[in-house]
Parts: structure tokens; C-alpha cells; sequence
């Protein structure tokens, strides 16, 4: 019914602070790319180019699930755009189904994408701890 919103709002979410973040390292790093050999932190990746990751998953989760309840009548053009929004009990179901159906599909998509961070960073660490030092 309407439970890619769920997941739609923290895409949002996590856009807006995206924006944020990649301003304030903008600020600490600079914009260039040639001082990223210089600065030992711009070695590994950045936190906004993490949660970017993060964004398209749930954006492209929200799109594809917008487009199948689109596709099955639930979503129609005019208001109250959700076909469960006519109806109150329709209309109980429905935040029934986003309290449990879009909350369990977007910590799901947070915790996989957590796990993935995770994953990566300790590769990236190993790989650069065994990486012998130039000089």
C-alpha cells in the first residue's frame, strides 16, 4: 500500500545530510582532488561518499516499490494519491503496513549497508597495514 515511504523519507533524510556532510569536509579537506595524496585521511573513503551508497539503495528501493504499487493501482494521480487514503479502514492498514513492512525494509537496507561499511573499512585497513611504507 504505501510502505516504500518509509524508506522514501529516510532517503531524504540522508540526502539532506549528505549535503551537509560533504560541505563540512569540503571545508576541512578543500576541493581539490591533487591534496588528497597529501592528507593521510583522504586515503580512506570519505563518510559522504559512504552514506551516498546508503542513498542509492534506499532511493532506488522507494523507486522500484513506488513504481510496482503504481503499477498494481494503488497509487493514483490525483488526491489523496494513496487508493488506501479513501477508505479509514483501508486507511489503518496502511499505516499498519508502514509501521512494520517499511520499517523492517529500511533497517534492513540501513543494517546491510552498515554491515557493508564495516566490511570494507576493515579490508581497506588490512590491505593498508600490509602495504609496505615509501619513502
Amino acid at each position: 500500500m504505501a510502505c516504500f515511504i518509509v524508506p522514501g523519507t529516510e532517503a531524504v533524510v540522508t540526502t539532506i545530510a549528505t549535503k551537509i556532510i560533504e560541505k563540512n569536509e569540503a571545508k576541512k579537506y578543500g576541493q581539490a582532488t591533487e591534496n588528497a595524496e597529501k592528507h593521510t585521511e583522504l586515503k580512506a573513503e570519505r563518510f559522504s561518499s559512504k552514506l551516498k551508497k546508503l542513498n542509492y539503495l534506499l532511493w532506488g528501493g522507494s523507486g522500484l516499490l513506488a513504481f510496482e504499487h503504481l503499477w498494481h493501482g494503488e497509487i493514483q494521480p490525483f488526491f489523496p494519491f494513496l487508493t488506501a487514503a479513501n477508505d479509514t479502514e483501508e486507511t489503518a492498514a496502511m499505516l499498519h503496513e508502514m509501521s512494520t513492512v517499511g520499517v523492517t525494509m529500511a533497517a534492513l537496507v540501513t543494517a546491510v549497508w552498515g554491515v557493508m561499511v564495516f566490511a570494507t573499512s576493515g579490508i581497506s585497513k588490512k590491505v593498508e597495514e600490509e602495504t609496505p611504507v615509501e619513502e
